[in-house]
Parts: structure tokens; C-alpha cells; sequence
């Protein structure tokens, strides 16, 4: 590289900074909960990228939250067990069996990838599921779908006690019924209830999309919820758009200040989204 075009970098790199200045104190202490859905993990350069994003957050005074999902890694260890899946209007029915499964890889496998990856670069992770220090209570969100839970109590003791000690949690969306049944909770959903119960300054949906998009196919950078209503009434937002978009709603006028639909495949999203004036998704307020 020339040395003028190192230059141009240099400079180029001192305006980022420099530009990023307000929005470092903006987040200074904010809350920041991040859902980091199993398609948007990608490869292990893809992870340590996300890993050092969220390092650099709680370098500087943020407090990030990771809640993670893994639909694909369920899948494919359902495959190699052999156990079979029934349906119930496109939605997976969560069995005894199903439900190890479940456990074993949200909180096993892909949780302790996740803390790995946060340490490797510096950080100070931790790795929990709902079930630890009653921090999710779930009751049954539909008897058809079997071990399937809705949070309705949140306990975020446990999460506070790690943001004094200047730790990262972690978070598989595993959470217990009333009766101490072991339950299987949707990533976004359990996202939302963690934010509100935090009053999180921000909500992340990382995902594999680029964001809500018009009629035109154009990706929307800020919506109201009526918006959202809107658009979702008259079909544009259709399909696996639709929960994440409903998560959003009800975090928003939950008491977090927005939410934001970002493509994790992006590198340096999260960084992109709070950091700089254009963002990196589609901002939903309420």
C-alpha cells in the first residue's frame, strides 16, 4: 500500500473515532441486550468479529447482554440422533425428548462457544440459561406446542451483580415453569422479556436479513409502531419477519427505548448500529 493511501486510512480511521465521541457517551452505562440468532453466528471469524464488538461495548461503558439462539445446531442434532419432529402450523412441537436435546445444545454447545469466543478476545463472560437464579418463569405459551414457554416473571438480580463485576452474560433461552418443568423459549422472545425487565436502552435482533422492508423491497431505517402495524395488516411484513417485528412492539412499549432489526452478517454491525449515524438495520420506536 502507498504510503498516501495509508494516510487516507489513518485519517479515514481518526474520523470514525472522532464521530463515534458522541454516541460513546450517549451508551455510557446504557444497557444493551443483544439477540444473536444461530444463523447469524456464521464461521469462527465471523464470531470472533461479533466477540470483539461486544468486548469494545463493555471496554467502554456499555453493559451488553448476549441472548443467543441455535435452531440450526438443534437441527442437525436432532438429525444425528434420529429423533423425529412433529408440526403444529409450521411450528416445532417441543417432546421430552425434543427438549434435552434442546437443553443440551442451547446451554451446552452454543452457549460456551459464544463465552469462549467473548474471553478469547479479552473479555469477561459468563454463560447462563433462564433456569439460573430464577431469572426466567415461564408459563406454557400454547399446550399444542408441548414445552414451549411464554416468560411472565423475570428476576435480573444475577445479570446486575455481573454488570458491577464488569462481566458479560450470556444467555440460552431455557427457562422453567411454575411447576420447575424445563422449558424451550423462542431467542427473540426471551430477548424482549430480558430487556424490559432490564429498562434496556436498546434492543439488537441480529438476524439474517438485512432489515424490514416497504412494499418496494427497500430496507426501512426507522419505523413507529404504527408503522409496523400497518405493514404487518397489509402484508408487507409477512412471515419470519412477523415475530421478530411483534418482539420489537411489545419491547418498545415495554420501556425499552428501541429496537433494532440488524443483519448479523454484517460485519461490525452492532458497532455500526450504536455508533455511528446511519446504523445498521431497520430502528423500530414506539
Amino acid at each position: 500500500m502507498k504510503k498516501q493511501d495509508m494516510n487516507r486510512d489513518w485519517i479515514a480511521t481518526a474520523e470514525t473515532l472522532s464521530s463515534a465521541l458522541p454516541y460513546l457517551q450517549r451508551y455510557d452505562d446504557a444497557i444493551v441486550v443483544v439477540k444473536l440468532g444461530g444463523h447469524a453466528m456464521g464461521s469462527d471469524d465471523a464470531m470472533d468479529s461479533f466477540a470483539r464488538d461486544i468486548v469494545l461495548l463493555r471496554q467502554v461503558g456499555v453493559n451488553p447482554v448476549i441472548v443467543h439462539g441455535g435452531g440450526p445446531m438443534i437441527n442437525a442434532m436432532l438429525d444425528k440422533l434420529k429423533i423425529e419432529s412433529t408440526f403444529v402450523n409450521g411450528k416445532r412441537v417441543t417432546d421430552t425428548a425434543t427438549m434435552e436435546v434442546v437443553e443440551m445444545v442451547l446451554s451446552g454447545v452454543v452457549n460456551k462457544r459464544i463465552v469462549h469466543a467473548l474471553n478469547r478476545q479479552g473479555g469477561r463472560a459468563v454463560g447462563l440459561s433462564g433456569k439460573d437464579a430464577n431469572l426466567i418463569t415461564c408459563d406454557v405459551s400454547n399446550p399444542e406446542l408441548g414445552l414451549v414457554g411464554q416468560p411472565v416473571d423475570m428476576d435480573p438480580t444475577v445479570l446486575k451483580n455481573l454488570f458491577d463485576k464488569d462481566m458479560v452474560p450470556v444467555i440460552a433461552p431455557i427457562g422453567v415453569g411454575r411447576d420447575g418443568v424445563t422449558l424451550n423459549i423462542n431467542g427473540d422472545t426471551a430477548a424482549g422479556a430480558i430487556a424490559q425487565c432490564l429498562e434496556a436502552d436498546r434492543l439488537l435482533l441480529l438476524t439474517d436479513v438485512a432489515g424490514v422492508k416497504n412494499a418496494a423491497g427497500e430496507v426501512m431505517t426507522e419505523l413507529k409502531a404504527a408503522d409496523v402495524e400497518a405493514m404487518t395488516a397489509e402484508g408487507v411484513i409477512a412471515g419470519g419477519m412477523i415475530p421478530k417485528t411483534e418482539t420489537a412492539l411489545q419491547a418498545v412499549r415495554g420501556g425499552v427505548r428501541a429496537c433494532t432489526i440488524v443483519d448479523g452478517r454484517v460485519k461490525n454491525s452492532v458497532l455500526l448500529e450504536l455508533f455511528t449515524d446511519h446504523g445498521a438495520g431497520s430502528m423500530i420506536r414506539a
